[in-house]
């Protein structure tokens, strides 16, 4: 029996299945949920067989509402992420995806105001900017969480860099 996921997480299947068996985007729903009617920034992450394979999203939002922002997020996780081939049509059936909505970013004095179970985080040194979301594992200090965020942007452990926090409600 199919597992029933939650309608943002139906969106992205149905974004990505479509998008890689005919190259074509969806339309968003007509019926929206209370949280793909609101402006948000969104990540799209896929799993196969627990492992990461594909993590596309954006900080603020780019889109009218979160609908339009998952459907952009899920085809760039699936074929635009860097990191790893477009996904295949014989992968979807073994793809684990998950959809996190950001809370607005709020600047912190210090990584004692994070907790990289329950915050996300940016850290930013002129134009160079780099995200981490939250509650991942095996990263459990706010040190750990900084130093990758630092090392996905090209920033270096010594320049002075501004923090971000934020939320993120995680849909499976």
């Amino acid at each position: 029996m199919e597992k029933e996921h939650h309608p943002v997480v139906e969106l992205a299947r149905k974004t990505i299945e479509h998008y890689v068996r005919r190259h074509e985007v969806i339309q968003p729903p007509q019926e929206l949920t209370p949280e793909m009617k609101q402006r948000a920034g969104v990540f799209v992450s896929l799993h196969k067989h627990g492992a990461l394979r594909g993590c596309i999203g954006t900080i603020e939002p780019r889109s009218a509402n979160v609908a339009q922002e998952i459907i952009q997020n899920a085809i760039s996780a699936a074929v635009h992420d860097p990191r790893f081939p477009p996904v295949q049509a014989n992968e979807l059936d073994d793809l684990e995806i998950s959809v996190d909505i950001l809370s607005p970013p709020e600047p912190i004095e210090s990584m004692a105001q994070l907790d990289p179970k329950r915050y996300g985080v940016i850290v930013q040194s002129g134009w160079r900017r780099g995200l981490l979301l939250p509650d991942l594992e095996g990263v459990d200090t706010a040190e750990y969480q900084v130093d990758i965020a630092r090392r996905k942007a090209g920033i270096g452990p010594h320049e002075p860099v501004q923090l971000y926090r934020f939320e993120v409600k995680r849909y499976h």
